[in-house]
């Protein structure tokens, strides 16, 4: 028997509620804040993703889905979102826009990735970005933005983690000083930071292995060597988000996973500890759109996934909204009672009343005992006596008490 390939789930309809949810308030939230949907393809030129994110980074190295089609182009499954909103943006002349452009989005991300829970080979992501502007208010603001979403899915117990890791001006400085004091560790590391020592430093402090991350505790802090520029906009940012009345901590080991990102870095974490604990993040990356060929641009964004969301939101109880369902279950008894059902079942389809009609040959305990199992309002009943006289037997599913009204008031009583 064929099964989900592993690192994948099926979104069973018990589920659905869940995934409405989210997806309403990332709808409301990014309309209140004025970013406009955009949409990707779910696969791209493999250079996009290599230049961007970055050649050492474990996700271009381990985790991507890059194959040869058949017209011999290099193709990858998009592993994140951010640079594929960049493409568009540099392809469609958004430039040209009133800047900054905002855009969000809500898609799938693949990433060949050992599967945990909240973590899979292929999950769903929202994400917005802010291109255009290096304002640290819009820092504050795309910050706000994920603080404000949250909080609407009444999820608690949240800390803001941030950090600033500068930029290509006063980076340099940083990772030289990084080198130093991991070099007298070198022994200690585990053998993919031995790599990234020399190949990408930053890195370094992004490794999840516990001997790793002892060593990182210790290390150099980024904000130490911020440029006068760099200084000031994390400055900035920290006393909007105190005016915003955000929270947060400052954690010098925070660089996220991406080499495109320069500047402001942060993540939304719950309570919870461990690898998986993050529900969404992000950051600036103002080199990214000259990278892949555009104009110097900056550019803000954050990204969560909905599988880590779901996760937190039963992990706490949170209540959900459940789905409208069919209001009217339409039994019948007869072959004449069928054609009367079939022809009312689309009539009232037609008034906007949802329907579910019995099919198949059960009896009308059957029937009830379907209407009831499938949570509907009412039933309406029809057989051949109810034909002759044009008239139906509608039955209250919470009361049970019924009674025979004509088929032409129908409409009228159930949408009274």
């Amino acid at each position: 028997m064929y099964r989900a390939p592993r690192g994948t789930s099926d979104i069973l309809p018990k589920e659905q509620a869940y995934w409405r949810y989210i997806e309403q308030k990332v709808v409301n939230i990014c309309q209140l804040y004025g970013y406009e949907r955009i949409d990707v393809p779910a696969f791209e030129d493999t250079g996009l993703f290599s230049r961007s994110i970055g050649e050492e980074t474990d996700i271009v190295q381990k985790q991507m889905y890059t194959f040869e089609d058949r017209g011999g182009n290099k193709i990858t499954l998009r592993p994140e979102g951010t640079a594929p909103v960049c493409r568009a943006y540099l392809e469609h002349g958004m430039h040209n826009l009133p800047q900054p452009v905002k855009l969000y989005y809500i898609g799938s991300i693949f990433r060949y990735e050992r599967p945990q829970a909240g973590r899979y080979r292929q999950h769903y992501q929202f994400g917005y970005e802010a291109i255009g502007d290096d304002d640290p208010a819009l820092d504050a603001e795309v910050i706000d933005m994920a603080w404000q979403f949250f909080s609407s899915l009444n999820l608690r117990h949240l800390s803001l983690i941030l950090n600033s890791i500068g930029c290509k001006q006063c980076r340099p400085g940083y990772l030289a000083a990084l080198k130093s004091y991991y070099a007298n560790y070198i022994h200690d590391l585990c053998s993919d930071c031995k790599t990234r020592l020399n190949r990408n430093p930053l890195r370094l402090l992004d490794c999840k292995k516990p001997v790793c991350q002892q060593i990182a505790d210790s290390a150099p802090k980024s904000t130490d060597y911020l440029c006068p520029q760099c200084d000031e906009h994390f400055k900035r940012l920290k006393r909007y988000l105190g005016l915003l009345e955000i929270p947060f901590e400052i954690n010098h080991r925070l660089v996220r996973g991406l080499d495109y990102y320069t500047r402001t870095v942060f993540e939304v974490q719950p309570e919870a500890e461990g690898a998986q604990s993050t529900l969404g993040g992000g950051g600036r990356y103002d080199d990214l759109i000259e990278e892949l060929g555009g104009r110097p641009t900056p550019a803000i964004g954050f990204a969560a996934g909905i599988e880590r969301i779901i996760l937190n939101l039963k992990q706490q109880d949170v209540p959900v909204p459940t789905l409208p369902r069919p209001q009217v279950f339409i039994a019948n008894i007869g072959d004449e009672a069928r054609d009367e059902a079939i022809k009312l079942t689309a009539r009232l389809r037609k008034s906007g009343i949802g329907v579910i009609e019995a099919v198949g040959d059960k009896s009308l305990k059957a029937q009830l005992r379907q209407a009831n199992n499938l949570g509907a309002s009412y039933t309406v009943i029809i057989g051949d006596q109810e034909v002759k006289t044009g008239t139906v037997i509608l039955r209250d599913m919470t009361t049970s008490q019924q009674k025979t009204v004509p088929s032409s008031q129908l409409e009228g009583l159930l949408l009274g």
